[in-house]
């Protein structure tokens, strides 16, 4: 598309947008052409845009009133237009020391930390996922909550930590929940979950005899609930009450909350992976192009994060609305992605 525009086109395109980056505001041609320095005439301007128009790339939200990009023009602005800034050395060093303040703790410690520093960084909502994790377990432990109810903790091997509830039977002691944590964990080492979940349910069916009734009970239910269900992963939202900022009308308010349902959908969670894994660099979604969060009015800024044997282990990224600083949160969100691959090592 961008190789369908003259040289007048994409400097008034590349007007428009940068003046919705900064206001959200409709502009008007006679604002065009007073950022042109009266070079053309507001006539000529209103014809080129115009043909803006008939491309798809601007609409009039109202009758008289003045342009807006539209999620195409955004996009041939982002692919073909846009100047993306630099990060400085003071900017990466920054980067660099925010992240580094995680370093030491869980991944789990450490993904949540990046998506609040992004969400900080860029006003808007920052996202890290990780898929599910196909480590060996570290160690599970099972915590009393009282009569009926225990809490599963499960620790892998690369640190991330997952939490069950766990439904168990009123006579269970917390005595009993140790048993079972001690017995788990000394037949689930170096093994991942399905592998352990198999060895430790065949061991139960041949010998029940060095656990008692409610220990086994325990056992067997915890092993049912930290078994591997299903092909998702682990979300990190930040700055979410962000994207409500700009929201003026009902419609604004579903489309956001769309969104948040799309974000908590394991499905779309591993199509963002998918998206993210065929390269290097970052990607851009933007709006109605968003193949990911059709109709959302929200654009996504996403890059992947690499492991230390350079394979791809996840994604971050921030959401916010389509008039984001796509110039300045791109090389934040690129080079983000790169401390974090050498901090999970």
């Amino acid at each position: 598309m961008i190789g369908a525009l003259n040289d007048r086109t994409r400097q008034i395109l590349k007007l428009v947008v940068d003046a919705y980056m900064a206001t959200g505001e409709p502009v008007g041609s006679l604002a065009i052409s007073q950022k042109l320095g009266m070079k053309l005439s507001p006539a000529t301007i209103r014809n080129a845009m115009a043909e803006l128009e008939d491309m798809g790339l601007l609409y009039s939200p109202h009758t008289s009133a003045g342009r807006l990009p539209t999620d195409s023009g955004l996009t041939v602005f982002v692919e073909g237009l846009l100047e993306i800034d630099n990060l400085s050395p003071g900017e990466r060093q920054e980067i660099e020391q925010k992240m580094a303040a995680s370093r030491g703790g869980s991944l789990t410690d450490i993904l949540e930390q990046t998506s609040s520093f992004l969400s900080g960084l860029s006003s808007c909502a920052g996202l890290v996922f990780a898929p599910k994790s196909e480590d060996p377990v570290r160690q599970v432990e099972f915590v009393h909550l009282g009569p009926g109810r225990a809490l599963a903790v499960l620790v892998t091997s690369s640190g991330i930590v997952e939490n069950r509830l766990l439904d168990i039977s009123p006579d269970v002691t917390a005595t009993s929940l140790t048993r079972a944590a001690n017995y788990l964990n000394a037949r689930m080492a170096d093994k991942t979950l399905e592998q352990a979940a198999s060895h430790i349910a065949e061991e139960l069916a041949r010998d029940q005899t060095q656990l008692d009734a409610l220990t086994a009970k325990v056992v067997e239910a915890g092993i049912a609930s930290l078994a591997p269900k299903d092909a998702g992963g682990h979300l990190f939202i930040k700055g979410q009450a962000n994207l409500l900022d700009d929201v003026t009308a009902i419609a604004d308010l579903e489309r956001i909350r769309s969104l948040f349902e799309a974000l908590e959908a394991k499905e779309t969670m591993l199509k963002l992976l998918q998206a993210t894994s065929g390269g290097d660099g970052v990607k851009i979604f933007i709006g109605a192009e968003n193949k990911l969060f059709s109709h959302s009015g929200c654009s996504l800024i996403v890059s992947p994060y690499k492991n230390q044997d350079a394979r791809v282990v996840g994604a971050i990224g921030v959401i916010g609305p389509t008039r984001l600083n796509y110039g300045r949160l791109i090389p934040v969100v690129n080079y983000t992605s790169q401390v974090i691959g050498k901090l999970i090592g």
